[in-house]
């Protein structure tokens, strides 16, 4: 990709994506992965985050992932609440899974946890599978950002709400993951006229 940014999803893949990973060898791991990525996780934060971060006390799956600033990169940990599809995914990966001595999340069939450059490879075998072009392990985090930077203003929320979330120390990176709608734009001005 040098030095481009990573291409958001459409719905449309999306939707290819989840229906590729149905069924698939490791198919409830991998598809928390990707699910893990459309909630704005970076592939680091994919390899990092523990199996406590994402359940209560008694063991099951949380509302809310804690983020610790370990698993993220520098201080840029978060709590992030879950969608139910991915609180489900969870709840069926841990129990196709089953225990395990690891602390994190994701593990393999090899080792306790996957490394960030795994997780890279992971993403970049999948799309190239798919025939997606221009796709990364970042493709989902920017699908997220962009996507919920477009629905900020249904629910009252505002682009420092997205930066909490991104985990971004500033707003202006923020920013530069979100991609442009001519389409909106043109609604928009509508609306205002």
């Amino acid at each position: 990709m040098s030095g481009k940014q990573a291409k958001t999803l459409s719905d449309k893949q999306i939707k290819a994506v989840l229906g590729a990973l149905e069924g698939s060898r490791n198919g409830s791991r991998n598809k928390v992965m990707f699910l893990l990525s459309l909630h704005g996780f970076r592939a680091k934060e994919v390899a990092n985050v523990e199996t406590m971060m994402v359940t209560d006390g008694a063991g099951s799956v949380a509302d809310f992932i804690s983020l610790e600033d370990k698993a993220s990169k520098g201080k840029s940990g978060r709590t992030l609440y879950m969608s139910k599809q991915l609180k489900e995914a969870i709840a069926i990966y841990l129990k196709d899974r089953g225990p395990t001595e690891s602390k994190y999340l994701i593990v393999t069939e090899r080792s306790e946890k996957f490394d960030a450059n795994a997780v890279a490879v992971f993403f970049h075998r999948l799309y190239a599978r798919l025939g997606f072009q221009g796709m990364s392990s970042h493709s989902g985090r920017r699908t997220f950002i962009s996507k919920a930077a477009r629905k900020l203003s249904h629910v009252g929320g505002s682009l420092r709400d997205l930066q909490l979330m991104a985990g971004h120390k500033n707003l202006s990176t923020t920013q530069r993951y979100i991609d442009y709608d001519t389409d909106a734009q043109k609604k928009l001005i509508e609306l205002l006229y």
